[in-house]
């Protein structure tokens, strides 16, 4: 059973960090994609970045560039979200998914997600 569990949300004052993990189980992580989107109440979830497989194609959204580093560690099957510089519009649940070996930025073309961990800017 594939199993994926995201941690490291929290509560954070603008323009400080977090750093969020996705922890896989059930499946050869270093042959699985990873992504990360994100979603507020009313809204649709939204691609925030994802890493191939071997982890030479990264893609980011635009707003996170150079804000947020998306990168993993096949030997502990784990992915991570280095999120810096956070701001308001950043507030969401995040959510890991993995998809086989190659990156893509659409929530459809993923098999598995995680729960989704919460990350909330206070004012």
């Amino acid at each position: 059973q594939v199993q994926l569990v995201e941690s490291g949300g929290g509560l954070v004052q603008a323009g400080g960090s977090l750093r969020l993990s996705c922890a896989a189980s059930g499946l050869t992580f270093n042959n699985y994609a990873m992504g990360w989107f994100r979603q507020v109440p009313g809204k649709e979830r939204e691609f925030v970045a994802a890493i191939s497989s071997n982890g030479n194609t990264i893609y980011y959204k635009d707003s996170v560039k150079g804000r947020f580093t998306i990168s993993r560690d096949n030997a502990k099957n784990t992915g991570y979200l280095q999120m810096n510089s956070l701001e308001s519009e950043d507030t969401a649940v995040y959510y890991c998914a993995a998809r086989l070996v190659g990156a893509r930025t659409r929530d459809s073309d993923y098999d598995y997600w995680g729960q989704g961990t919460q990350v909330t800017l206070s004012s």
